[in-house]
């Protein structure tokens, strides 16, 4: 009988961590990377668009509120876009990247904007160490480190 209940805990455990395992697998998931129009992307984003730039080469909405808030842009050329990114890239932040669009926000923000549009994550260049201070960088950007 002793040797019953070591192995029943055992099973429990290692079902347990399968349990744990499939669970964090499905977490993981990311749908194929969304394309459209910037208010397609932005309905697939459960966001209604407040456009700030529509032009020829890009066109730019603010979506979300509160701590929830990011950019989401659109671009008429994928070079375009690549130009942008880098730039943009200088100043910091959490970049979520589909195939002629970029939503801009906090890294848990964007994260979570992956799982609705798919897209690769890209980070900014990170401006907290050397000497920068806190003053030097836009109010948005210092509002979410530490």
């Amino acid at each position: 009988m002793r040797v019953t209940r070591p192995m029943l805990a055992l099973t429990g455990a290692v079902a347990a961590l399968a349990l744990a395992g499939c669970a964090s697998g499905g977490g993981d998931q990311v749908p194929p990377t969304a394309t459209g129009s910037l208010e397609h992307l932005a309905a697939e984003a459960k966001c209604v668009p407040d456009l700030q730039t529509d032009a020829d080469t890009i066109r730019q909405a603010l979506c979300g509120k509160g701590d929830g808030k990011y950019v989401l842009a659109t671009f008429a050329t994928d070079r375009g876009q690549r130009e942008w990114i880098n730039t943009a890239k200088d100043y910091g932040g959490h970049y979520l990247v589909g195939r002629k669009w970029v939503a801009v926000g906090h890294e848990d923000v964007v994260a979570g904007l992956r799982g609705r549009l798919g897209g690769t994550l890209e980070q900014g260049t990170d401006h907290s160490g050397g000497g920068h201070g806190g003053g030097s960088h836009p109010a948005g950007h210092a509002a979410h480190e530490g």
